[in-house]
């Protein structure tokens, strides 16, 4: 199995450390465009193996795609945050045009790979990649929902004074402000997480779950990676390893939940193959309207890449 890593900065980075940790592939490429970057990174991680016990071989290299060539599974973290003065149009513009590039030269050197997107705006950055590899759909998908429930589960598992091991949880849509938590499918130990914690206890995690990026970058002055980077080495041993994880995961939409040519998270079945079911669950009025609230604001997103122009 070999999975490469495109961009190898903190979240890229924490994507392969996390792989090598687990030992979900033989070879980890890791990929930067910066000289030596990559590099660094990569043999600080493989240093690390006998530590670990670990036989996960990791790889930097600068910009050459050849290295990644016959790919399984590809993790594309590439991208620049957004910075003061630069309007959302501006960050989806440079990302895209950034996201469609490494898309290309991807899949160029590995027709049959699995991408995974983790850039930002993480849902239309999902469409990019769609439309830049030309292929299923089950094929390319983002990260974003598992990172999402892991912020959730950790803000109960804090408030309730529980181990996060018992808590299973579920959101839907976009990522960011507009997410769908849904607390009806939120367990501790199987028990409703409603009959644990007040509405109010629980409407104040679910806000601070809505801004959990912006409160890294609050008090870092950065994104985070640590948790986004796990999250996406968690999608890569599911595939890995066929595990068949039920996950919530950023996938295009054709008449699911009766949305159409959309990319927003929903719960999907993860294996060998991708994405191998997506699962349609009940939604009450309340937690349609949410979703279809936030399939409105994704869509805006995506009408604005469109109207770039850049795959004519």
């Amino acid at each position: 199995m070999k999975v490469s890593v495109i961009g190898a900065g903190n979240v890229g980075a924490t994507v392969a450390d996390a792989i090598a940790q687990t030992q979900a592939a033989n070879v980890v490429v890791l990929l930067d465009i910066k000289e030596n970057f990559a590099e660094g990174k990569a043999l600080d991680i493989w240093e690390t193996a006998s530590i670990r016990m670990s036989d996960t071989r990791v790889i930097g290299v600068t910009n050459d795609y050849e290295k990644t060539a016959g790919s399984d599974i590809v993790v594309i973290t590439s991208g620049i945050p957004r910075r003061p003065g630069m309007s959302r149009d501006d960050l989806i513009s440079t990302n895209a045009k950034i996201v469609k590039a490494v898309t290309e030269q991807v899949i160029a050197v590995s027709p049959e790979a699995i991408i995974i997107v983790v850039a930002n705006p993480l849902d239309v950055m999902s469409y990019t990649a769609f439309l830049a590899a030309k292929k299923a759909s089950n094929k390319v998908f983002g990260m974003a929902g598992i990172l999402d429930t892991a912020r959730y589960r950790s803000f109960l598992a804090e408030t309730l004074d529980v181990s996060p091991k018992d808590i299973q949880a579920l959101l839907m849509g976009g990522h960011g402000d507009t997410m769908v938590p849904l607390p009806r499918y939120t367990t501790v130990a199987g028990i409703p997480v409603t009959q644990l914690i007040d509405k109010e206890k629980l409407d104040a995690i679910i806000e601070r779950t809505k801004k959990g990026g912006g409160e890294i970058v609050k008090l870092l002055g950065t994104s985070a990676w640590y948790a986004p980077g796990t999250a996406a080495a968690q999608m890569v041993e599911a595939i890995a390893r066929d595990q068949k994880r039920i996950f919530p995961v950023c996938t295009m939409l054709n008449g699911e939940y009766g949305l159409e040519n959309i990319y927003l998270g929903v719960p999907v079945k993860l294996g060998k193959n991708g994405i191998e079911e997506i699962i349609e669950i009940e939604l009450n009025k309340e937690e349609r309207a949410m979703l279809d609230k936030s399939a409105k604001s994704v869509r805006e997103v995506m009408n604005t890449l469109d109207d770039m122009k850049l795959f004519d």
